[in-house]
């Protein structure tokens, strides 16, 4: 029993944790329309989580006054969100990326997802690859880039790789509270 368990620390350590990250979108912001100062906010910070296949996003709001929707491209582009793929309204909404490609996400109140309340993150195949953008996706990037640079974010879709001026270190550390709850498994089934 002790050898399965010290396999598992040691297959946890080499796959950098056992557990999937669960990202609280926008960091220290909590879910809401950026403000003037940081119309990308979401951009910024889409581009600074290392988003992986079965890892999760966790969107903070108040439920009287808000709720978060995932979308398809199309829906997205247009700020339709009548018809949702899944909608959350608690307030500590929590999204599972199940699947790879871009997955959108916006707030369903009235006139936010055109106030640039909208999150685009890639989320890379079980190989670490990211997916080639689909026509809908090139849609969303080609309808986002025309509306005004007060109603978008000033980057469309993000990519993963951190730009040199981002100093959100929310990811990192909600990374290291994946890998902390990976070993600390690893330890319970030690003690087994």
């Amino acid at each position: 029993m002790a050898t399965l368990a010290a396999l598992a620390l040691v297959l946890c350590v080499s796959m950098d944790g056992c557990a999937a990250a669960e990202y609280k979108v926008g960091g220290l912001d909590a879910w809401g329309v950026p403000p003037s100062t940081k119309p990308d906010v979401y951009v910024r910070w889409a581009k600074s989580v290392p988003v992986k296949l079965g890892d999760a996003l966790f969107f903070l709001y108040p439920p009287s006054q808000d709720s978060a929707v995932q979308v398809t491209a199309k829906a997205f582009a247009a700020c339709d969100v009548s018809d949702p793929l899944l909608k959350l309204e608690d307030g500590n909404s929590v999204f599972n990326l199940t699947k790879p490609g871009r997955a959108y996400f916006s707030s369903a109140a009235p006139g936010r997802c055109r106030k640039g309340q909208k999150l685009s993150v890639d989320v890379p195949g079980a190989d670490g690859k990211l997916l080639k953008p689909s026509a809908d996706d090139e849609a969303a990037l080609k309808a986002l880039s025309a509306l005004p640079p007060a109603a978008a974010p000033s980057e469309a879709l993000p990519s993963l790789s951190p730009g040199p001026d981002d100093d959100d270190d929310s990811a990192a550390s909600s990374m290291v509270a994946g890998s902390v709850l990976g070993l600390a498994a690893a330890f319970i089934l030690l003690w087994l």
